[in-house]
């Protein structure tokens, strides 16, 4: 690549981010002078009682609403897989 053509790509690439550090300068400041840039304030969470059902998890969100269901003496499968997979290298070690 000769020297003219990096200077070339030098001065396109200053060019480039001079607009955008002007454009984010420029935007700021009308956001500031119009209003807009004023912090909107934030509503707290509502407390959501517990259930009487202590297996089934329930939460909420503005766009979506979650209900996680416990089992009892429920094993990962990534526990199980692990203890088949050990069981070959130490049969009956697990009773």
């Amino acid at each position: 690549m000769p020297v003219n053509d990096v200077w070339k790509w030098y001065k396109r690439m200053a060019i480039v981010y001079a607009t955008g550090v002007w454009t984010m300068v420029g935007t700021y400041a009308v956001y500031k002078y119009t209003g807009r840039l004023e912090d909107i304030p934030v509503e707290k969470e509502k407390a959501v009682p517990l259930p009487e059902d202590k297996t089934r998890l329930f939460f909420f969100t503005e766009h979506s609403k979650v209900v996680v269901v416990c089992q009892k003496d429920f094993v990962p499968y990534t526990t199980r897989i692990y203890n088949f997979i050990s069981s070959f290298n130490n049969p009956g070690g697990d009773e």
